[in-house]
């Protein structure tokens, strides 16, 4: 597996920036190579995505939901990969987000593209872009404010 941290600092509350995150069918707006996000429950989303060239679909579950705090995810099927996004205020207006993923390159190009540091400048990127995104408008465009631990969904 490999894994990727990056942060950035938006200037946004905090709850704004968690707000936004939780709007996962929205992704392909600022993460580059992602194509498609449906969310099939509040635990369970569908991935679609362009990835060295080729296109990568995986099922994903979401482990941990706080919110203002934390979501964390794993693959059910598909692509391997899991990780987390955090969301600490910095100040009443500024909110640092940080994402961790651990994932598991499939084949010669992604293994290449991990290797060079590829996967890690796109998360950086998506990041950037997720700022602007975000900055630009102000508010988030919806929110998800339940709270998931395991199995346990509460809404």
């Amino acid at each position: 597996m490999a894994y990727k941290e990056e942060s950035i600092e938006v200037d946004v509350p905090v709850r704004t920036a968690y707000n936004q995150w939780t709007q996962f069918e929205e992704f392909p707006q600022f993460m580059e190579h992602v194509e498609e996000v449906r969310q099939l429950d509040d635990q369970r989303l569908h991935w679609r995505a362009s990835i060295a060239g080729r296109i990568v679909e995986w099922d994903a579950e979401i482990t941990d939901q706080t919110p203002d705090t934390r979501i964390a995810w794993r693959s059910i099927d598909g692509a391997k990969n899991g990780g987390a996004v955090l969301f600490a205020p910095l100040d009443a207006e500024r909110t640092r987000v940080t994402v961790r993923i651990d994932h598991d390159p499939e084949g010669v190009a992604e293994n290449l593209a991990s290797a060079f540091g590829i996967f890690a400048g796109q998360v950086k990127g998506d990041l950037k872009r997720f700022k602007h995104f975000i900055e630009s408008r102000g508010v988030a465009t919806g929110a998800w404010r339940g709270e998931i631990h395991g199995q346990e969904v509460k809404r």
